[in-house]
């Protein structure tokens, strides 16, 4: 079963280079990578809302869920999906694919060792280590080597 979420989690990383690749493409023709990430959101959007009306008998999100939660978990993960997107965008043609989700990736890891050891989020604790911190550190490593060849 484990191998069944991995392979599902490398197919899942596989399509993030693609989407930065068309909608940067998608950027040379609306010349606006706020545009293309708006359109490539609004698709989205719309997928999603067909996804939803065919899978979801009821529609549980309601003022009160709204008004007793955080605020962040309502716009956060929008707005910071606007910002991933159309950084991807801007920084594709300047680094390459390999380059700029190695970058990303990095990133992603120093951001989640930091939640996972402060348990931000609500998220179980997971301390930091050495090893997570060597993990990050041969990123870096990565990193280097592939910015220089």
């Amino acid at each position: 079963m484990i191998i069944l979420f991995i392979v599902s989690g490398l197919l899942a990383g596989m399509v993030l280079p693609v989407q930065t690749a068309i909608n940067t493409r998608l950027s040379t023709y609306t010349k606006s990578p706020f545009l293309a990430s708006w359109v490539s959101f609004m698709v989205g959007t719309t997928v999603l809302l067909i996804v939803c009306l065919f899978t979801q008998r009821s529609w549980p999100i309601s003022s009160e869920m709204i008004s007793s939660n955080p605020w962040y978990i309502w716009v956060g993960g929008g707005t910071l999906g606007v910002i991933f997107l159309t950084a991807n965008i801007l920084l594709l043609p300047r680094l390459g694919s390999a380059l700029l989700v190695m970058i990303t990736v990095c990133g992603q890891m120093i951001m989640a060792i930091i939640i996972d050891h402060f348990g931000l989020f609500q998220v179980p604790i997971h301390e930091i280590n050495m090893e997570r911190l060597l993990g990050v550190i041969l990123m870096f490593g990565g990193i280097y080597l592939m910015q220089r060849f």
